[in-house]
C-alpha cells in the first residue's frame, strides 16, 4: 500500500512534533521565515492569476485562487519549513505527554514571529517590484480590495472563518503524514487549501501577506483610481485594523480549528494510551455477535 494507515499516520505526526521541539531558535526563525515566504508566493501567484477573472463568476474565481494558492503549502511540506498553522498539530504530541506545554508554546512563538517576518518581507518586495502597476494597476487594485474586505470583517466573523480555515489546513497536513511520496503530499496539500480558500475562510499567515500587500499597494500610482473603492474602505486599510480586526481573531481561530478539530480528535481516536484496548474490545463484541 502506497500510504500509511490512519494509526501509522498519527504516530508519524507525533514523532515529527517531538523532533520539531528540538529545533533551536535560529532554526525556527530561519525555517519559519521561509514558510512565510512560501505562503506569500502562493498568495501572490493566486492574486496575479485571478485578478481579472471576475467575468467568469465569483465562484470560479475563488476556485482558481485556491488552486494556485495551494502551491504555498506544497512548498512548505515538501521543503521542511515551519508553518505556525500546521504546527497546531503539535497539540497531539503535547496531549499525549511527549512534549511539554512550554515546548509547544516556545515553538509557536518563534515560528509565528518568523512567519510574520517572511510574509511582510514579501509584501514589501512586491511593492518595490512595481508589479502592482501590472495590467493598468488592476493587479494592485485587486490586492487592495482583498485587504479592504478582510479588515471589514467583524471580530466574530474573522474568528469563525479562522477556525474553519485551519481545520482544513491541518487536515491537509495530516494527509501529508499519510502520504509516502511527493506527488501524494502535493495532492494532500491541494485538497484542504483549495477548499478553505474557495470557501473564503481566513488564514493568519496568508493574511500577514495579503493585508500589508494591500496597504502598500495604496501607495502605488494608479492603484486607488483602479480600485474604485469608497474612501471609508480605503481608510480602513491601516495597521490598527490589520492587527486587531484580522490578525488577532484569525490567529486565535486558527489555533482552535487546528488543535481541537484535528489534533484533539485524532489524538483521541488513534493516539491515546487506552485507544488500542477499546478498539480490541469493540472488535471482540462484533465478532461475538456475528458468531465468528
Amino acid at each position: 500500500m502506497n500510504c500509511f494507515t490512519p494509526v501509522e499516520a498519527a504516530e508519524n505526526c507525533c514523532k515529527a512534533q517531538v523532533g520539531r521541539v528540538k529545533l533551536g531558535i535560529g532554526q525556527m526563525l530561519s525555517l519559519g521565515f521561509l514558510a512565510g515566504c512560501y505562503i506569500a508566493f502562493g498568495a501572490n501567484g493566486a492574486t496575479m492569476a485571478t485578478h481579472d477573472l471576475t467575468s467568469l463568476g465569483a465562484g470560479f474565481q475563488r476556485f482558481m485562487f485556491g488552486s494556485v494558492f495551494s502551491m504555498g503549502l506544497m512548498m512548505v511540506v515538501n521543503n521542511g519549513a515551519e508553518l505556525f498553522t500546521g504546527n497546531s498539530l503539535m497539540t497531539t504530541a503535547c496531549i499525549d505527554g511527549r512534549i511539554s506545554v512550554t515546548e509547544l508554546l516556545r515553538n509557536w512563538f518563534w515560528v509565528l514571529l518568523a512567519n510574520l517576518a517572511g510574509s511582510v518581507f514579501m509584501a514589501g518586495l512586491m511593492y518595490y517590484s512595481g508589479l502592482w502597476k501590472f495590467n493598468n494597476a488592476l493587479l494592485g487594485a485587486y490586492a487592495l480590495k482583498i485587504a479592504a474586505t478582510k479588515v471589514s470583517l467583524t471580530w466574530s466573523e474573522a474568528f469563525v472563518r479562522g477556525i474553519f480555515c485551519n481545520w482544513l489546513v491541518c487536515i491537509s497536513v495530516w494527509m501529508c503524514f499519510v502520504a509516502k511520496d511527493v506527488i501524494s503530499k502535493c495532492a494532500a496539500a491541494y485538497v484542504g487549501v483549495m477548499t478553505f480558500v474557495m470557501s473564503n475562510f481566513e488564514h493568519s499567515i496568508a493574511n500577514m501577506f495579503f493585508l500589508p500587500a494591500g496597504l502598500f499597494a495604496k501607495y502605488t500610482p494608479g492603484v486607488i483610481e483602479a480600485a474604485k473603492l469608497p474612501q471609508a474602505a480605503l481608510d480602513g486599510v491601516n495597521w490598527t485594523n490589520i492587527v486587531f480586526n484580522n490578525w488577532i481573531p484569525v490567529t486565535l481561530g486558527n489555533i482552535v480549528g487546528g488543535t481541537i478539530f484535528v489534533a484533539g480528535f485524532y489524538w483521541y481516536s488513534y493516539v491515546r494510551k487506552d485507544q488500542e484496548k477499546e478498539v480490541s474490545e469493540v472488535c471482540a463484541v462484533i465478532q461475538n455477535k456475528s458468531g465468528i
